[in-house]
């Protein structure tokens, strides 16, 4: 049986295990710190084979040589043309991964930053569809565009927006309660967003990880995935006339919600 475990690092990272109970193999993705995985596998009597990196940060690859002397023969696998450069097996955009009776296709989802990748299954684990996505897709929220640009960055989430709407999203930050108070902020007449915001405070309340969240409600909820909602172009338009910017297709629709989102 296999399921997928956060195990929390820093202030916000969320590190996460899936392991096989049979075997007792386990696979982390994005590691910022060796330490909570170490402890975490030695507590729940776990293997580590497989690490899959995301993007170069370092809270994301921080631990992975440390992980990579305690097991040599573990496989890394991270982006290819990327300033990490730690992983046994460098993937592309396309590529496969294969890890027990798993089949993850390899995305490349640049704007976060240019190497940045995520992986999709749609082998269901914990009942569902699984995305590793990093930094690129949060709850309700994205990523900060440190390298790409903002036609990038919505190209990546268009991406995934096309996924199953059933697809469990697995992003490495508990962002959630700040990306909510600017989408309340962006859509303050959004009824669902008020009421997710205290569904979601009251997990936190209650010690409660608020990820992964649901490809279908991110749609729904997120403004980073609703350029093309009256909404949210509305409110675009009308943060954009204010800072200059011009609002003449999703894209710029896109640009400017991540702008408001900068200066909030």
């Amino acid at each position: 049986m296999l399921t997928i475990n956060a195990i929390p690092a820093f202030n916000d990272n969320y590190i996460w295990c899936l392991s096989n109970s049979e075997d007792r193999k386990a696979l982390i993705v994005d590691p910022g710190q060796a330490e909570p995985v170490i402890e975490f596998l030695a507590d729940n009597g776990l293997e580590l084979d497989t690490i899959l990196v995301t993007h170069h940060h370092p809270d994301h690859v921080g631990g992975v040589s440390k992980l990579a002397k305690t097991v040599p023969d573990c496989r890394i696998i991270g982006p290819a043309n990327s300033p990490f450069k730690g992983a046994t097996s460098e993937v592309h955009p396309g590529d496969e991964v294969v890890w027990q009776h798993l089949t993850f296709d390899v995305l490349g989802v640049p704007g976060h930053t240019l190497d940045h990748i995520a992986y999709y299954t749609d082998v269901h684990v914990n009942g569902r569809p699984v995305l590793f996505c990093g930094d690129t897709l949060f709850v309700c929220g994205c990523g900060r565009l440190f390298e790409g640009s903002p036609e990038q960055m919505k190209q990546s989430l268009e991406s995934l927006r096309g996924l199953p709407d059933d697809t469990a999203v697995y992003c490495a930050h508990e962002y959630t309660l700040a990306n909510l108070k600017f989408a309340r902020h962006w859509l303050p007449d959004d009824e669902p967003l008020r009421e997710f915001e205290a569904h979601c405070q009251k997990r936190r309340d209650d010690g409660m990880p608020t990820v992964p969240s649901i490809l279908g409600e991110e749609k729904q909820l997120n403004p980073f995935l609703r350029w093309d909602d009256e909404a949210v172009v509305a409110a675009a338009r009308q943060y954009a006339q204010k800072a200059g910017l011009a609002v003449k297709s999703d894209n710029d629709v896109f640009a400017a919600t991540r702008h408001g989102k900068d200066t909030f």
